[in-house]
């Protein structure tokens, strides 16, 4: 996004906290330095994985967020963007809030008391008088808005940054899946997910005839959560037709996303699902859940299936997709030109507009 928006003239610094950077790179605090081309400012977390509380990162915002036009704040529910918005309230600077999900009914009934807590301490105020809320997709902003009384709301989607690679064979050779195709899921593995309800149609469908078909599933997570996958795979005796590769990135992701037959998804709940948009872009067929919040128009596009989160349901869907191959390139070339108005050029353009706009 940071990397779009200064190809659009936008002048950008990323200042954050250096939680949950899990060894990516070593910052040097409190300096002005540049990651992949774009110039970041990290502060010391202290204490709390969610709260992320920062003394020196909100001392810093009340001395310098009146040095921006706008402040774009991404999160709700920590120190890191309370105190941002704090700031720019007292300095008089318009912020824009993305809240990732995390507003919508479904996300609100999750640790439930310590939202509420959250949302009478400043939360609301940091809402409603944001300059602007921004939603990645409108079954959000609706939602949002009926629960919530909101009513200042902007939809920008989020963008996608596709490299293809020429080693669209690498994943393949690597974990042996040669002349095999496969349905793959590239997420956290966890059960918000419907990675079980995914794996037990799969087995169902592979026992029926469909042997060489193989399921990725492509991520990491609580590790009693994957260890119960994993057993149900071995009590199936399909530890040849499930894969666990771990968490992919880079070059590996993008091979294993361009030569899978489709990619699966189907979640409990979901905001965007950018493996999604991902997948699409790269003409891979999709199939997910109607919570997932890309479903209405990916149905409306024809680019792939939309399942209930039941077994028999995911399963009548996988059988669908896995029949016919004309059926899955066509919904994947459908797929593609749907994906391709959120490059991430074209997504800029409509955050500048929004910026030019409350900036004004």
């Amino acid at each position: 996004m940071c990397r779009a928006l200064r190809d659009s003239g936008v002048d950008v610094l990323l200042a954050t906290t250096d939680a949950d950077l899990n060894g990516l790179l070593e910052p040097k605090l409190q300096t002005i330095t540049t990651h992949q081309d774009v110039p970041i400012i990290f502060f010391k977390k202290q204490f709390g994985d969610s709260f992320k509380y920062s003394r020196s990162f909100a001392q810093w915002l009340q001395q310098h967020v009146s040095d921006f036009d706008v402040i774009h704040i991404h999160a709700v529910f920590n120190h890191a963007c309370i105190a941002a918005a704090r700031a720019a309230r007292k300095q008089g600077v318009p912020y824009v809030i993305r809240p990732l999900g995390t507003l919508t009914p479904w996300a609100l009934g999750q640790k439930s008391l310590r939202k509420k807590v959250f949302w009478h301490s400043g939360v609301e105020k940091m809402m409603r008088n944001a300059a602007a809320i921004h939603y990645t997709t409108r079954s959000e902003k609706n939602a949002v808005e009926e629960s919530l009384g909101l009513n200042h709301g902007r939809v920008v989607p989020l963008g996608i940054d596709i490299q293809s690679t020429d080693s669209a064979d690498d994943f393949r050779n690597l974990f042996k899946l040669q002349n095999h195709p496969y349905v793959l899921v590239l997420s956290r593995l966890l059960p918000t997910k419907g990675i079980d309800v995914l794996l037990h149609a799969f087995l169902s469908l592979v026992r029926g005839g469909f042997r060489d078909w193989r399921l990725v599933l492509a991520g990491d997570g609580p590790s009693d959560y994957v260890a119960s996958l994993q057993k149900a795979v071995r009590e199936q005796n399909a530890t040849e037709r499930v894969l666990f590769p771990g968490w992919i990135s880079g070059g590996l992701k993008m091979s294993a996303l361009q030569d899978a037959s489709l990619l699966a998804l189907p979640s409990h709940h979901e905001n965007f699902g950018l493996c999604v948009m991902e997948a699409l872009a790269c003409g891979i067929p999709v199939l997910i859940s109607p919570h997932v919040n890309l479903a209405s128009e990916i149905e409306a596009a024809g680019a792939g299936w939309i399942a209930s989160i039941e077994k028999s349901s995911v399963e009548h869907a996988l059988l669908e997709a896995c029949s016919s191959r004309e059926e899955l390139v066509r919904r994947g070339l459908l797929g593609k030109e749907f994906a391709a108005k959120f490059q991430w050029p074209v997504i800029a353009k409509e955050f500048v507009e929004v910026y030019r706009e409350i900036a004004g």
